[in-house]
């Protein structure tokens, strides 16, 4: 009806911006304009029924029309301006029998639309909150699926190395705390580690990618070698793989695995363009699984891996109780080396060098000694080492020679002390300014020092080491190459550094041992070398001196000073007369 456009276009106007419609205005005033045609042919229609403003109403709700205000304002409107607009607002008709006039037929139309209306938005509410309950069930259920798959995800990364796909530690951990926890008490169990040797040169020479290919390639041959015997492989990190080898029954069968397993990575591994060798260190523990612990078993494998690397390489260690004690107890000696320190607890004993020309001693070794206070006094060979090692040397290297000092300045007759260095004491470079302090504050005249340096100190004669020796000898102090011979026997040294003593090793004392037995061949090497020193205008001392006969013969080969049992044994207090 073209009457009714400027209706539409003020339904428009009246409902626009109440609701969201997925209409443009346009679209919005015709699909009104048609619902308001609807509306005027019921009006007139003939009987009338009230049911085409429920259909309306309804109509309008499911076009989105579902804001209070999109329906109050619709049926304000069609109150004021349907009839107007339709030419039906005159007088009602006198007739009674005329049947429900403009107004009564409007009225139930706009009550049937306000009704159709209401269900509408209720249907649409309801359909609406089923979409959404089903919308999140599907979500539910896809966020379920996505947590269980990452959930498999991050099982996987943290129980299986990425690049090998094999087990990683913790998963290998787990298997064997299973074994253990599951295994007959009579059972047996073994376990090997391996450690690639010389990786790292892999790596640093050829690059990471290389070395990647390289571990794929021992993955494979260890997983081969596993699928065959029955047991599980695993990488643990880095170049370092385990065999976990369940059942058991003798030792020699894990020694009979590690034998295979190295002989298995013997042979050399196409990479690229490269054919790299591959050798490997491996530890082995096998034992009754009753009273296993798995991480005790992984400590002792790793343990025998680790003697395998530092004996030598290409090699299985067996793990040894023992030995492990004894490396437990070095350890614990380690930590406890800074605080002794500190207390004081390292302290000296000295050895008598006697003339053996009149017997009078003429210098006293300093020899260090650790006053543990639960062990007792410990002789140099439980902590030497370990204090090269830690790099505790050189600060109680430089306290014991103080000591030392410091003592031999109140000796009587005026001595020369003589001082062990290690090899780390000669190459560190503070070493000449240290040692001319310690005089100062002892007040110990150089002369009197003596330094005694092993062999293996002097191999390669670095310029810093020729430097040092040098600028201790500008000092005043003396120095002396301690168990001369069973070094690296390098002459030319005697010759080029300043050196002013010789300290033959105990060795070429013992061919002097026995008065009635003849050793032809060592009396000879031992005059050699006395005469070599003096040939070269150095003193020369035997060690190791024992027995009254062997003090004489040195005298008449012409051997300067002597040190041994014979002599005095160590002693806190020095033997300073004869």
């Amino acid at each position: 009806m073209t009457e009714l456009v400027d209706f539409a276009r003020a339904w428009t106007r009246a409902v626009v911006g109440t609701s969201y419609v997925p209409m443009a205005r346009a679209e919005v005033e015709n699909y009104l304009a048609g619902l308001a045609d609807r509306l005027a042919a019921a009006l007139v229609a003939e009987p009338f029924s009230a049911a085409a403003g429920y259909r309306v109403g309804a109509d309008l709700a499911a076009a989105g029309f579902v804001a209070p205000e999109a329906l109050g304002r619709t049926v304000t409107l069609v109150n004021q301006r349907l009839l107007a607009d339709l030419g039906l607002a005159g007088p009602e008709p006198a007739q009674p029998d005329a049947g429900p006039g403009p107004r009564e037929r409007l009225a139930a139309l706009l009550e049937a639309l306000v009704t159709g209306c209401a269900r509408g938005i209720r249907d649409r509410t309801l359909d609406g909150q089923e979409a959404i309950r089903r919308a999140a069930l599907a979500a539910r259920e896809q966020a379920e699926q996505a947590l269980r798959a990452s959930e498999v995800r991050l099982r996987y990364l943290a129980l299986f190395d990425q690049l090998t796909d094999l087990p990683n530690r913790t998963l290998f951990g787990e298997r064997l705390g299973g074994l253990l926890a599951d295994a007959p008490a009579r059972a047996r169990i073994g376990l090997c580690f391996l450690d690639l040797d010389g990786f790292t040169a892999v790596n640093d020479s050829l690059g990471h990618q290389l070395g990647d290919e390289l571990l794929t390639a021992v993955a494979e041959r260890l997983t081969g070698l596993a699928d065959e015997g029955g047991y599980l492989a695993a990488r643990l990190g880095g170049d370092e793989f385990a065999l976990l080898v369940p059942g058991t029954s003798c030792t020699d069968d894990m020694v009979k695995v590690a034998d295979r397993v190295l002989s298995t990575l013997a042979a050399p591994v196409r990479v690229g363009d490269h054919e790299l060798p591959v050798s490997a260190s491996a530890g082995i523990v096998e034992r009754p699984v009753a009273g296993a612990d798995a991480a005790e078993l992984m400590r002792a494998a790793d343990q025998a891996l680790h003697w395998a690397k530092t004996d030598g390489k290409r090699r299985w260690r067996l793990f040894d109780p023992d030995r492990s004690a004894r490396d437990v107890a070095r350890f614990r000696l380690s930590a406890a080396m800074p605080a002794a320190l500190d207390d004081d607890q390292f302290v000296l004993v000295y050895q008598p060098l006697v003339d053996l020309r009149d017997g009078r001693p003429r210098g006293q070794e300093a020899l260090a000694r650790w006053r543990h206070p639960r062990l007792g006094m410990l002789d140099p060979a439980r902590f030497i080492d370990l204090a090269e090692d830690t790099g505790l040397i050189v600060k109680m290297g430089l306290r014991l020679m103080e000591l030392a000092c410091r003592q031999a300045a109140g000796w009587p007759d005026e001595p020369f002390v003589s001082v062990n260095l290690a090899v780390r004491q000669i190459r560190h470079p503070g070493l000449v300014a240290d040692v001319s302090a310690v005089l100062d504050r002892t007040g110990l005249p150089a002369h009197r020092l003596q330094l005694e340096i092993t062999e293996s100190a002097l191999a390669g004669r670095d310029t810093g080491t020729v430097e040092t020796l040098t600028g201790l000898a500008n000092l005043g102090v003396r120095l002396a190459i301690d168990d001369f011979g069973t070094g690296y026997a390098n002459l030319t040294y005697l010759r080029d550094l300043p050196v002013h003593t010789l300290k033959l090793a105990g060795p070429f004392v013992h061919c002097l041992r026995t008065p009635n037995v003849s050793d032809a061949a060592g009396e000879t090497i031992l005059g050699a070398l006395i005469s070599l020193g003096h040939a070269l205008g150095l003193t020369v001392t035997a060690e190791g001196v024992e027995t009254r006969t062997q003090a004489r013969r040195l005298a008449v080969f012409g051997c300067d000073l002597g040190q041994g049992w014979h002599f005095g044994r160590p002693a806190l207090v020095p033997a300073l007369t004869s």
